[in-house]
């Protein structure tokens, strides 16, 4: 059996903006997937990121629907497991280097660790390490 997949669906207001900025955060983009309006970013085999225009992505939700402003609400958190500390460090600081603005301020709670970032559209990120022996155990 396959495993599950997530695609994960984000209006943006410059296409071109946004894809640069993940691409500077080491993610590559799926051609096939991609287009004017569509720019499909490559997380890992199974997660995916979905970049649409504003138009493009209006025309996948209800009628009627408007689209949140993520930088003046919070629609939702999307978090990355991240291998140690130090990757959870270098994907935060490469975010902030390229465009991205702090969300709140680091976790620390010696098991786990963690950062936060917005993108370019205001999206909430969050990258975190957990001590493997911590999970073991819970």
């Amino acid at each position: 059996m396959a495993p599950q997949m997530i695609f994960v669906n984000l209006p943006v207001k410059d296409l071109g903006v946004s894809r640069s900025f993940y691409e500077k955060l080491g993610y590559t983009i799926n051609p096939q997937f991609s287009d004017d309006s569509t720019a499909c970013v490559v997380i890992s085999d199974t997660i995916f990121l979905m970049l649409l225009t504003e138009e493009k992505f209006q025309e996948f939700t209800a009628p009627g629907k408007t689209l949140a402003d993520a930088r003046a609400t919070t629609q939702a958190l999307f978090s990355l497991s991240s291998e140690s500390r130090e990757k959870v460090d270098e994907l935060a600081d490469r975010a902030l280097a390229s465009g991205g603005a702090p969300a709140k301020e680091p976790l620390e709670m010696g098991f786990m660790y963690g950062r936060s970032f917005a993108d370019p559209d205001g999206h909430h990120w969050e990258v975190i390490w957990m001590d493997p022996a911590a999970v073991e155990q819970g």
